[in-house]
């Protein structure tokens, strides 16, 4: 299995530090996430808002180098900017702290601010915690889950902390051991609120384990479905999706197999897979392979799937290439009716226009690359 590579960027709550792993060279057939930023206690509102206008995170003491110089961008046509409505769910959550609204709140007079504030930056998407501060992760997420309790909507969470993450690679980090990963899962269980969340657990960490030995992957698995009991049990409410990789990656049966062990199966830590987290295999292709998985995980009826459409909107590139490919475009809109049997929301999991390390800084919003996919 070939690995991609990926960046991490953790804004800490205590330090406002920004963490850029720099990129390098790989096969899109595991492409690990590169993920946006944690919120941090003090760039999170005091009180839910749904306008766009946000609190700016302290500044990053630290970044790569821009690898490509960003090229100046023509002005919308009249077409583009009619055809950049996009439909908006009336039940997920958009957090207000998100780099895209930065962006669109610094920068009003650029002539691609009406595509990306309509076809990106109104979107609902997940939110990432990917840095491992034990002492304020519940008081994060709880800003997170209460924001979207006030305003009657699902919020999306994406905790990433498991240790070895991306297999020692260029997203490493996460908590120091698995007891350190349990007990900062307790905390963060702690902060789900009573209401409706979903839950996207830790992408990668079963369709890339095979990198682990066995002790070391039953381990990983049982602090997994540790995981995911602790969520329910915190907030029955709470949806808990596993990873189930994307089309390209392992077969349905190897995958479901991990799964097993996992506790995907099980109602009482799951309510289902995810696939295609910050990839870009067609929605199609990731319907087929969520269904056969869940066949052959042979667990409850009621188990469905969660697919990440951000960027799957052209597909995924014909030469395997994961690093900002050209030619992609904004996947189906965030939503939790799909029309799709077993199929229970397609998700923004990775927020467009944030750069995977070629268009732009690693991690970071980068116009350019938003204005390719949204047009």
């Amino acid at each position: 299995m070939a690995v991609a590579a990926s960046v991490v960027v953790a804004v800490g709550a205590v330090t406002g530090m920004v963490s850029a792993l720099d990129d390098r060279g790989g096969s899109d057939e595991a492409g690990p996430p590169r993920v946006t930023r944690s919120p941090s206690l003090d760039s999170l509102p005091l009180l839910p808002s749904a306008s766009p206008s946000v609190t700016r995170s302290p500044a990053p003491t630290s970044a790569s180098p821009t690898r490509t110089r960003e090229k100046a961008t023509p002005t919308p046509t009249r077409a583009e900017r009619k055809q950049s409505t996009a439909v908006v769910s009336s039940r997920l959550y958009r957090h207000p702290d998100s780099q895209v609204l930065e962006w669109v709140r610094d920068n009003p007079a650029d002539p691609r601010h009406a595509v990306i504030e309509s076809r990106i930056a109104a979107q609902p998407a997940a939110v990432w915690f990917a840095d491992f501060t034990p002492d304020t992760i519940t008081a994060r997420v709880r800003a997170v889950t209460s924001g979207g309790s006030a305003l009657g909507r699902v919020p999306v969470v994406v905790p990433y902390a498991i240790p070895v993450r991306d297999c020692g690679g260029y997203s490493e980090g996460g908590a120091p051991s698995l007891d350190a990963y349990d007990a900062w899962i307790d905390r963060f269980a702690a902060g789900l609120g009573s209401g409706d969340v979903i839950v996207v657990l830790e992408p990668d960490s079963i369709a890339q384990s095979e990198c682990l030995s066995a002790g070391a992957r039953a381990d990983r698995f049982a602090s997994l479905a540790r995981a995911g009991r602790a969520m329910k049990q915190a907030n029955p409410k709470a949806r808990v999706y596993y990873d189930a990789g994307h089309s390209g990656w392992n077969a349905p049966g190897k995958q479901a197999s991990w799964l097993r062990q996992a506790g995907a199966a099980s109602t009482a830590s799951s309510d289902g897979v995810f696939s295609n987290v910050s990839n870009f295999h067609a929605t199609p292709d990731e319907i087929a392979h969520d269904r056969a998985v869940l066949d052959a995980l042979d667990g409850p009826a009621s188990l469905g799937a969660v697919i990440d459409t951000s960027r799957n909107g052209a597909g995924a590139p014909a030469d395997g290439e994961w690093c900002d490919p050209s030619g992609r475009k904004l996947g189906r809109a965030p939503t939790l009716a799909t029309g799709e049997s077993r199929i229970d929301a397609y998700l923004w999991v990775k927020l467009p226009g944030e750069s995977d390390g070629c268009k732009g800084t690693p991690g970071t919003f980068t116009a350019s690359y938003a204005y390719d996919l949204a047009r």
